[in-house]
């Protein structure tokens, strides 16, 4: 009785000395709302969030802060990113008289706080100008630079999710000047009691709602459902174009019966509690890793993050960066040597490539690209034959686009020369049918044989996510896989062979970065100078094949 008696008393002690600290956190938040613009009436960046949703770990002891991992994700440096940065400069540079509509469909996902608030003004998001005055500690600027942030995502109601009008950003956010309530709603899958709720209320101004419409993909959808208006010389619109498309993808898949967006790209842990200031354990936690192919830009925002005003801890971007290598590595895709025959003075080689993503691979922007990096040698290790190696600037040896900004390497049933390579990627094209990487002078996809996930018909796809160039004629080329074949001249003396088969990918690929130098312009200058620095490091593999074989005389 004494023992269970003394233990209720220290209980209760350290209930509330907790509640003391609270109180005290609370007067800290408010003291920091107050300090900040009236914009935070309907958003607040991340740092609001963070003291009390960071210092997390699950059941087995694992760190999954919701802060920290996702201060070191893509999305929180959604608008610090120099690629886009510089995109949208070229973009601008090539259609002067349509920037201000340009900065504002840039910035509708890039930078979704500050330009929510500005359409709510009856006005256009910006782009440079947030970034030209974020160095002056601009309040607005702040917003805009706090990328794809806690309050934007969490504020996001179901309305009118699925519908093409939610695509191209087109979010619903109920302000309280949009005709919202008059305490805005924070909404997550789990229920939160009343008093935990006053509290997060009172901290920082946000009243916290359960519903599972944060862990559908339609959500994922509003922003990663993207068609581009198409420009011409003039500055007419000539086009929609379907610039990304993974939802779509996704929705035409097997993935869609069995796994959302948020299930890969946020994969659940064990029980984990939310918060860390009485924080009940949840089941089914979902971690904000928001897992991802860019590793090649994660390791960039952590070597420039002076020029780029990037605030994360180097240790965060580069947890970051480990997590998103290993995903490629072990998650996305399988690749096997099938057989491996003599065939008189030449041997035939047939790989396998297996798309384990619920969505094309690759897939969203179409800068990113996967190609197969085969070599074959002999017992004494000289080589016999290779096809598509990355030179130390980034290009593909043998890529004819990587050569020649005008030409593009064809989808391959059978390849035999080095010069040719299998490269799984989409081609742009112009109302001419000229190739480009400027996404609003684009209007058609001259190639596009990104690995199908499975699931996909390519009889019943749409426009926007169909099979185009040579790939639709191919029959080996179907959903979930590709196969082809490889003919390699091997002498008669030839006793024994290793074949080693790389797939290889690229977010950036060589073409899409050089093309932004011709662009006198500090952004385009900048990353042109990043990649050119880096390309040596810009590629990940996914998957890897190596097969011994003894060759018949």
């Amino acid at each position: 009785m004494a023992g269970s008696y003394a233990g209720r008393l220290w209980t209760r002690l350290w209930a509330y000395i907790a509640l003391g600290l609270l109180g005290c956190s609370i007067w800290l938040a408010f003291a920091s709302v107050e300090a900040q613009s009236v914009d935070h009436a309907t958003f607040a960046t991340s740092d609001q969030c963070i003291a009390c949703h960071s210092d997390l770990a699950d059941a087995e002891g694992t760190d999954v802060s919701i802060g920290h991992v996702w201060r070191g994700s893509i999305m929180a440096n959604s608008a610090r990113d120099p690629y886009w940065q510089a995109s949208v400069r070229r973009e601008v540079t090539d259609h002067p008289g349509a920037q201000a509509e340009i900065e504002d469909t840039c910035s509708t996902c890039h930078m979704p706080m500050a330009r929510t608030l500005a359409k709510e003004e009856g006005g256009l998001g910006k782009v440079f100008e947030h970034l030209e005055a974020a160095r002056r500690g601009d309040e607005r600027a702040k917003l805009a630079l706090d990328g794809v942030s806690c309050t934007t995502c969490h504020q996001i109601l179901p309305e009118n999710f699925g519908e093409a009008s939610s695509f191209d950003g087109n979010f619903v956010i109920r302000s309280v000047a949009a005709g919202g309530p008059a305490d805005p709603r924070i909404f997550g899958p789990f229920d939160v009691d009343d008093g935990l709720s006053r509290i997060m209320q009172s901290a920082t101004g946000f009243l916290p709602d359960s519903s599972i419409h944060v862990q559908q993909s339609e959500l994922c959808a509003t922003c990663h459902t993207l068609f581009t208006t198409s420009l011409d010389a003039e500055g007419r619109e000539v086009a929609r174009f379907p610039e990304q498309t993974p939802y779509l993808e996704w929705r035409h898949s097997a993935f869609a019966e069995s796994e959302s967006c948020q299930s890969c790209h946020m994969p659940e842990t064990s029980s984990a509690p939310i918060s860390s200031v009485l924080g009940e354990l949840r089941e089914d936690f979902s971690q904000h890793v928001f897992r991802g192919g860019n590793e090649f830009m994660l390791r960039l925002l952590d070597q420039y993050r002076d020029d780029l005003l990037v605030t994360a801890p180097s240790r965060d971007l580069q947890r970051a960066a480990e997590a998103t290598r290993e995903h490629l590595e072990t998650a996305t895709a399988r690749l096997e040597v099938l057989a491996v025959s003599r065939e008189e003075s030449h041997l035939s080689i047939d790989l396998e490539v297996t798309n384990l993503a619920g969505h094309k691979l690759p897939t969203a922007y179409p800068s990113r690209r996967a190609w197969i990096h085969l070599a074959v040698r002999d017992a004494d290790g000289d080589l016999l034959f290779e096809s598509g190696a990355m030179r130390p600037d980034g290009s593909i040896k043998g890529n004819d686009n990587d050569a020649d900004a005008s030409r593009f390497e064809p989808h391959y049933q059978l390849i035999d020369d080095p010069g040719q390579v299998q490269i799984y990627e989409p081609i742009i094209a112009d109302g001419s049918g000229r190739v480009t990487t400027g996404l609003l002078s684009a209007v058609t996809y001259a190639k596009d044989n990104r690995l199908l996930p499975e699931g996909f018909d390519r009889e019943s796809a749409d426009d926007a996510i169909m099979v185009r160039g040579r790939a639709r004629e191919d029959a080996d080329f179907r959903d979930g896989s590709d196969r082809i074949r490889y003919r390699v001249a091997a002498p008669s003396d030839v006793q024994s062979i290793v074949v080693r088969a790389r797939l290889m990918f690229q977010t950036i690929g060589y073409r899409w970065a050089q093309n932004l130098a011709p662009y006198e312009a500090y952004e385009t200058r900048r990353f042109v100078t990043y990649y050119n620095d880096n390309a040596a490091i810009s590629a990940n593999v996914l998957a890897e094949a190596v097969h011994r074989q003894d060759l018949p005389p």
